[in-house]
């Protein structure tokens, strides 16, 4: 990222973690959350594209980026905090959060401990309501969850990433999430992006994340939300459907497989995904 574009940044958490976060622009807050593994300066075309309207701040979660790497809060309530104290750091109020994958389950983590202070409006990105199937669930209810994995694949994919092969096992769970148009530059981009949080960290937070359910949270959110979703994504577009029809008077905007949609639809055509942004916020 041309560093002309954005100021780069720190605070530090209620246990002593130094976080690091992008930001750029004036006007409304609009803060960004990047999903598992991932750092902020993914946002980049955000950054650049949204920053002309709004105040944007894209954070690196603990562990994540170029923050701080400790060995403990790996865990999306304690990321949830995080961004709490990011937000009362900052004296943010009246704020439009955007989370892309795991940043939506950090959005309703914070959701279920602070409800809708601080808060104006959602913006969920391609996220299911549970990550992992249950052999008791009726196919309804699993295609309301939408879980990319079975209780045994979370398990096989978590002990991959702390061990050895940890980058082969990462490559191939990111692999699948981009079109097959998405240029290989960009894929790699997106890998050693991944690559700058310890495997065993993203191990420990993806086995923590991999077990929520929000399905008793969705449905509480009162504030005015879009979920966007991708036709061809890893995550089920059917269950982004059914977070937007959960909220009441939530938007819901499906990519299509030839407009990147996949799960970084917002990398693959930020074009398009920061004209709805727009739009939503209005």
């Amino acid at each position: 990222m041309n560093p002309t574009e954005s100021q780069s940044k720190h605070f530090t958490t209620s246990d002593g973690v130094r976080l690091h976060y992008l930001e750029a622009g004036t006007g409304e807050p609009l803060v960004l959350i990047h999903g598992w593994s991932q750092c902020a300066e993914e946002f980049k075309h955000q950054i650049v594209g949204l920053s002309g309207s709004y105040r944007v701040i894209a954070i690196d979660q603990r562990g994540h980026g170029e923050s701080e790497k400790p060995g403990f809060g790996y865990k999306i309530h304690r990321l949830s905090k995080d961004l709490r104290e990011l937000l009362i750091s900052l004296d943010l109020s009246d704020v439009i959060v955007l989370g892309h994958s795991m940043g939506c389950s950090v959005i309703w983590g914070y959701w279920e401990l602070f409800g809708a202070d601080r808060l104006a409006k959602l913006i969920l990105v391609d996220e299911p309501p549970h990550l992992t199937s249950n052999p008791a669930w009726t196919p309804a209810e699993t295609e309301a969850a939408g879980p990319i994995f079975s209780p045994e694949s979370a398990y096989d994919t978590c002990n991959g990433l702390a061990g050895p092969d940890g980058e082969e096992t990462t490559r191939a769970v990111i692999g699948g999430m981009l079109t097959k148009n998405c240029p290989e530059d960009v894929k790699e981009w997106i890998f050693q992006c991944n690559f700058r949080m310890t495997r065993q960290d993203a191990s420990t937070l993806m086995f923590n994340h991999a077990f929520q359910d929000w399905r008793d949270v969705i449905p509480r959110i009162t504030l005015p939300t879009i979920a966007i979703g991708g036709r061809v994504s890893a995550v089920p577009w059917k269950s982004v459907e059914w977070t937007a029809r959960q909220i009441k008077g939530a938007q819901l905007e499906i990519f299509e497989e030839e407009e990147g949609g996949n799960h970084f639809m917002f990398i693959e055509n930020p074009d398009k995904f920061n004209r709805i942004v727009k739009e939503f916020i209005g």
